[in-house]
């Protein structure tokens, strides 16, 4: 049970750091995301408690990466704003109806698009050591926005197809699509 505790607890905290800390709390708190079912559900945690309380810390993360590109200033915070909009109709939606198609239906470009975001802006920063790191980052998101846009919606479609339509856990597809 307080194994349970801690793993929610970090999936309300992680999004709340986002606002501090865009890069490492935002890639935290996907990895975390990405395991988190993997963690909860053995440690006893009913799916039926789960899945609720999954979508609600996934839009308190949406919130944060708002707030981010808002008081950051990103020219690309209205782009994140509509995305925001987008998603909370379907985790809306899933969290009165239970029916995980309209989180399908309704995907999450938001925070793969975040996470580019800022990894783009931290190369920038502190690999190149740019003075101009920002201009020079959001030049790269424009320059390379058709790329970066369809490579979001391949991996979201694909991810929200294999999570909440198909119900299959990836490594398993894979598995058995490579015959391993």
């Amino acid at each position: 049970m307080v194994a349970i505790a801690l793993i929610v607890a970090a999936k309300f905290g992680l999004p709340i750091l986002i606002v501090r800390y865009p890069f490492v709390a935002g890639w935290a708190n996907f990895v975390l995301d990405s395991v988190d079912g993997d963690l909860l559900i053995p440690l006893g945690l009913l799916n039926e408690v789960y899945q609720p309380v999954d979508k609600v810390t996934d839009w308190v993360t949406y919130v944060a990466i708002v707030v981010v590109a808002y008081r950051d200033d990103w020219p690309i915070r209205r782009l994140m704003l509509g995305l925001f909009a987008f998603r909370s109709v379907g985790q809306v939606g899933f969290l009165l109806t239970g029916n995980e198609l309209l989180l399908a239906l309704f995907p999450n470009f938001l925070e793969p698009l975040f996470l580019v975001t800022v990894t783009i802006l931290a190369f920038e920063r502190v690999v190149r050591r740019a003075p101009d790191w920002r201009d020079r980052g959001f030049a790269v998101l424009s320059r390379y926005r058709w790329l970066i846009g369809g490579s979001i919606v391949i991996y979201k479609l694909q991810d929200e197809y294999f999570t909440h339509v198909a119900n299959v856990d990836r490594s398993d597809f894979l598995r058995d699509l490579l015959g391993w």
